[in-house]
């Protein structure tokens, strides 16, 4: 441990873990270092009360560790599917007492976001099918929370225009996302600084002119 995580006014330590899904150590998709303050000095530290997960409100500084702490989260796609509906269900309450401003085309927007950024993003896709799976879940995860949402509202009926050409608009623009991720990731992918400048360069070609 450093001379700087001795100090005094550090009272907390931020542990990284290292969560095994699946039976695979994901790497990526956002699930490493996963820093959670789980030390922290007696008197010091108090558990806050949440809906998904508890919060520990700390007095005091908190510090990283450089150890990490071996996770085994999930083991089974049931244990995945029955926790992360249990997540859904307390994240729908929150955003309801948050005052979420309801939207029918979040189901194709929150899922969406979620898998790009994990997948794509935070470089899901780097630790193959697994992070395919976990940014899939992941997805499905938060199309869950809307979908508790919609729920809480009633199953509020659509009552805005032609529904088949709204939702044609959002998938036009989730497809363009789409496109956008495999090409920047494939650039980025590249060895060779001077193919991934013409690339870049192609791509720039490509843009429309505003």
């Amino acid at each position: 441990m450093s001379k700087e995580a001795n100090k005094p006014t550090v009272t907390g330590y931020w542990i990284s873990r290292k969560n095994l899904i699946f039976d695979k150590w994901i790497e990526n998709a956002g699930w490493y270092p996963d820093f959670q303050l789980k030390l922290f000095k007696k008197g010091k530290g108090r558990y806050t009360s949440k809906h998904v997960h508890e919060g520990i409100k700390l007095e005091g500084e908190a510090k990283k560790l450089k150890e990490h702490i071996v996770h085994h989260n999930y083991t089974s796609v049931l244990q995945f599917i029955n926790k992360t509906t249990n997540y859904a269900q307390n994240e729908a309450k929150d955003l309801m007492e948050k005052g979420y401003e309801f939207s029918y085309f979040d189901a194709i927007k929150l899922p969406l976001r979620e898998f790009l950024s994990r997948f794509f993003a935070r470089k899901g896709y780097k630790d193959g099918f697994h992070g395919l799976m976990v940014s899939m879940f992941m997805a499905f995860y938060h199309f869950l929370i809307f979908a508790f949402v919609w729920e809480q509202r009633g199953f509020s009926r659509y009552e805005g225009p032609d529904f088949l050409k709204e939702a044609e608009k959002e998938f036009k623009k989730s497809g363009k996302e789409i496109l956008f991720w495999f090409s920047k990731e494939k650039i980025e992918s590249m060895k060779s600084p001077f193919r991934k400048m013409a690339a870049r360069f192609s791509e720039k070609l490509k843009s429309p002119k505003l």
